[in-house]
């Protein structure tokens, strides 16, 4: 058998390669995605070469090609222009061919074009990280000098790990199953509250409402190592984050709605909706009795409810529309819903109007009689900027 420069038990191959895989995932999530794709944080050249480099050897792929196809991702998330929705292409086709979706979307000048600004376009760029299948042969020929015929196995799992954790896992699960913090438009889940094995990408849910924050753990138990890295490189004076999730804060109930509570409001509306939609689930389970009676299976008729109506399938939608007959409660609280999102939809309505719409929702909810809109309005009522 052939020996390399290193000889270790089994279990140190197992450590180098988990290492060697670790600081892909963190090459990926803190350059190409948060430093490339968002600009949620400034990188010194050092730490950002170092990165390039690395994925040069690891990966192959090209900062352009990867930005520009993350950006369509979230421009275009859950419609037929997404380059990797299992709400569209469905979950096996994304999990299992996550890199095929990639390197298809990658031919796509159209794609490149329009989202692939702003990324590098030096001489290392254009003649040697572009040639992505010279740096994928020299990691090859290093990880046998370095390991002998294991390094045959060390370098297979380097090749697969991104592939299958972040092209597959997180664009495919990451959309199917998992946990919400925050009812954002689409799909995204966060998977489990520790993001350590993918270096933070597993908080899903909390960086497809907040796609510019460096950081992406939001509550106190979850954990996004990438972040972890990120402070450290401050702290050396190697990075600088921009933005972070924007934590709530509260103050004395206003007596009317001000432009302050506007604006409160619109910085943290998904943690408002967020609330708003526990106000739904409890009035749901109240008004079940009614609704069995409209003929559709409970299971099926909470996702109709707790669904944005306009997203809907016309065969879901008349259902909904049919289960609300029973309720005037719940239609109302489904209703309102819709409602309070238009506060920062985008549209040309000036500050005075949607102020004007604020104060019109905050007294409808409280003239309701639905204790749950009651609450609401009052937890409304105590945002602050």
């Amino acid at each position: 058998m052939m020996s390399g420069f290193f000889d270790l038990p089994w279990w140190g191959y197992v450590l180098v390669a988990l290492g060697m895989t670790h600081i892909t995932i963190a090459s990926v999530t803190i350059y190409l995605h948060r430093h490339q794709a968002h600009r949620a944080l400034d990188l010194h050249p050092i730490p950002s070469h170092f990165f390039r480099f690395w994925l040069w050897l690891t990966t192959g792929m090209v900062t352009r090609e990867w930005a520009a196809i993350h950006r369509k991702h979230h421009a275009k998330c859950e419609t037929a222009d997404d380059p990797h929705s299992p709400q569209v292409k469905g979950l096996r086709k994304v999990l299992w061919q996550g890199a095929e979706l990639y390197r298809e979307e990658a031919q796509n000048q159209e794609t490149l074009d329009r989202y692939g600004h702003g990324t590098p376009n030096d001489w290392l760029e254009r003649n040697i990280y572009e040639r992505n299948t010279a740096g994928i042969a020299l990691m090859l020929v290093i990880d046998v000098l370095l390991f002998g015929a294991v390094g045959l196995t060390i370098w297979a799992v380097q090749m697969a790990w991104i592939p299958f954790w972040a092209a597959g896992v997180v664009n495919g699960v990451g959309h199917f199953w998992g946990y919400r913090n925050y009812d954002c438009a689409d799909a995204a889940t966060n998977l489990v509250p520790w993001g350590i094995l993918i270096g933070g990408e597993e908080l899903h849910n909390n960086h497809h409402s907040f796609a510019t924050s460096a950081k992406l753990s939001a509550r106190w138990y979850e954990f996004d190592i990438g972040w972890m890295y990120i402070r450290i490189l401050e702290i050396l004076g190697l990075a600088k984050a921009k933005k972070v999730i924007p934590t709530p804060r509260f103050c004395e109930a206003r007596k009317t709605p001000d432009l302050e509570m506007l604006q409160a409001i619109i910085t943290h509306r998904y943690d408002v909706m967020t609330r708003y939609m526990s106000s739904i689930k409890q009035l749901y389970r109240e008004e079940l009795d009614k609704l069995k009676s409209a003929g559709v299976e409970p299971r099926k008729l909470r996702r109709l409810v707790l669904s944005n109506k306009e997203k809907l399938a016309e065969g879901d939608r008349l259902r909904l529309e049919r289960a609300l007959d029973h309720s005037k409660r719940l239609a109302t609280v489904v209703s309102m819903r819709a409602e309070l999102a238009g506060l920062w939809a985008r549209s040309s309505a000036s500050s005075e109007q949607l102020l004007q719409q604020l104060q019109d929702w905050v007294h409808r909810a409280e003239q309701s009689g639905i204790a749950q809109l009651q609450e609401f309005s009052g937890r409304l009522r105590c945002y602050a900027a």
